[in-house]
């Protein structure tokens, strides 16, 4: 008969033992060809294993422990010691690995989410080992919109790899210090999944981002517009700065007319002559925000 299941909270027992987890998966694998699943589901393994024989990590190639080949990806526990290599530089060569395999492959690229996490679990050489919350947390993570958004947004020569650190993976090993990974080269992200009761703190490693990571926001940076040119004075002058008015970030100097900050409903009017906005709903924060008609200066002079 099997063995009856436990009931929690009933009594106290031995914390399984901490074991830290890896787990990648393809992007766009369903998205292939039937007849290339089998061979990039083959290939996976293989590269990773690669990555961890040139990062010098021949000892967690070879002893996985509960590994499992998911179909799109492999997770595996090791031994946490060895999560500050894994950190760094295996994530940084098994980008380097598939970039080299991609430039050389005829077939179709192989591209990469990877994440790590460590935590308690049962490791007893039974059926069932491995199985607890950090490994599911761990695939969770390996889901979440902000590194699969990064794979999407990426240029697929460029970004091969995409990693998520657990928020415990990143305060034990990277601010601790004992990994070569900076903490400024991690992205702090809030870790969602569509569907699922998960929401956690997480850390995004990106080592070979491309600029449409940049352009598309994705990275969460904003990109200056370019300077304005100058007057001879040295302020900024746009086309539609002229004497009287001037504007400076959201605090509007007029000295004719109306000063407008926050949100306007309805029409105002300043009965001088020269100033008169007829608009429904306007936002104000900064710069120029004009629905409808807006004159200022001279009668009949518009802006």
């Amino acid at each position: 008969m099997p063995e009856p299941l436990l009931t929690p909270w009933t009594k106290s027992r031995p914390l399984p033992p901490y074991k830290a987890v890896l787990a990648v998966d393809a992007k766009d694998f369903t998205g292939l060809p039937a007849v290339l699943h089998a061979p990039v589901s083959q290939m996976i393994p293989e590269l990773v294993d690669q990555a961890l024989t040139k990062a010098g990590l021949t000892g967690v190639q070879h002893d996985k422990r509960f590994p499992a080949n998911t179909g799109d990806g492999i997770v595996f526990g090791f031994d946490p010691a060895h999560l500050p290599f894994v950190v760094w530089p295996f994530l940084n060569v098994l980008d380097e690995v598939l970039g080299r395999y991609n430039a050389l492959s005829v077939g179709p690229r192989i591209r990469l989410r990877a994440s790590v996490h460590v935590g308690p679990l049962p490791d007893e050489g039974r059926p069932g080992d491995g199985n607890a919350t950090p490994r599911n947390d761990t695939h969770r993570l390996l889901d979440s919109r902000p590194v699969k958004a990064v794979l999407a947004a990426s240029s697929e020569q460029t970004t091969h790899l995409a990693a998520i650190l657990s928020d415990r993976v990143y305060e034990d090993v990277v601010l601790g210090g004992y990994t070569a990974l900076h903490p400024d080269r991690c992205i702090e992200v809030p870790a969602t999944v569509e569907g699922k009761p998960f929401a956690q703190r997480a850390w995004l490693f990106i080592p070979s981002p491309s600029g449409s990571l940049f352009r598309s926001g994705v990275l969460g940076l904003d990109i200056p517009r370019e300077p304005q040119a100058t007057d001879p004075t040295g302020s900024a002058a746009g086309p539609a700065e002229q004497a009287g008015t001037n504007y400076r970030g959201n605090r509007q100097e007029v000295s004719d007319g109306v000063a407008i900050i926050g949100d306007v409903t309805g029409n105002i009017s300043h009965q001088n002559g020269a100033t008169h906005y007829n608009a429904t709903n306007q936002h104000w924060g900064s710069g120029d925000n004009v629905s409808g008609t807006k004159n200022v200066g001279a009668p009949g002079e518009q802006r």
